[in-house]
């Protein structure tokens, strides 16, 4: 399983955004880069980061929008707000919509470290349920049910469930999948299909689609 954390930084100052992508990559972060609100959107919400970095005043769509449509999806990925505007309405407003934490320009690297560490770390501890149609999984107990029945899963079958979980109704490709549960890229793809081969027959409901060519994809029920 992947332990490094992602984080999506999304600011329209080019200098800013990279300064701060390559001071995080030498603390060993997973850094992905937005300069505008609408691409900060659609990254987001295919998911997979741990923390977002967002800028107030991003073009297209203002973090206010970027946050408040992340929330309204059911997207719960912590927000750590960047702003040069340090009026105590501005912070109210953002921390309203669901914003978790909220730091004015100029920051010190030290304050931003230390928010960003509160925040993944929260982040962690809450283990949120995930629901996916009849399937439910509360990471924090390592418990699958389906429809209030208990399912045994091994550590990697739990893995990929969770990781599917996650992105409901998105392909995720077998490379990908290769990539962030077994963190082993070149590992046979076989062992892709085998693993979901075996989440199949235990949670007892197709859940789990093969898009032919492409990947794999969670749905919210028993496709028809």
């Amino acid at each position: 399983m992947r332990n490094t954390p992602r984080v999506l930084i999304a600011d329209d100052e080019v200098r800013l955004a990279e300064a701060l992508r390559q001071g995080l990559v030498k603390r060993g972060y997973d850094i992905t880069v937005a300069h505008d609100g609408n691409t900060a959107l659609k990254l987001a919400k295919a998911g997979g980061f741990d923390l977002i970095l967002l800028d107030l005043m991003l073009p297209g769509l203002s973090g206010y929008r970027v946050t408040e449509s992340l929330r309204a999806a059911n997207i719960h990925t912590p927000i750590l707000m960047l702003t040069a505007k340090d009026g105590e309405y501005d912070e109210a407003d953002a921390l309203e919509l669901g914003a978790d934490d909220y730091v004015t320009k100029p920051f010190s690297t030290v304050v931003l470290l230390a928010r960003m560490k509160v925040l993944l770390r929260r982040n962690h501890d809450s283990s949120p349920i995930l629901d996916v149609g009849e399937l439910k999984l509360e990471p924090s107990k390592h418990l699958c049910t389906v429809n209030d029945v208990e399912i045994n899963l091994t550590r990697r079958e739990y893995a990929l469930l969770e990781y599917l979980a996650e992105r409901p109704n998105r392909v995720v490709s077998k490379q990908e999948l290769l990539d962030e549960v077994w963190d082993e890229p070149s590992l046979d793809p076989n062992a892709v299909e085998v693993c979901v081969v075996q989440v199949r027959k235990k949670i007892g409901m197709p859940l789990i689609k093969t898009i032919r060519g492409v990947g794999y994809q969670l749905v919210g029920s028993a496709p028809s």
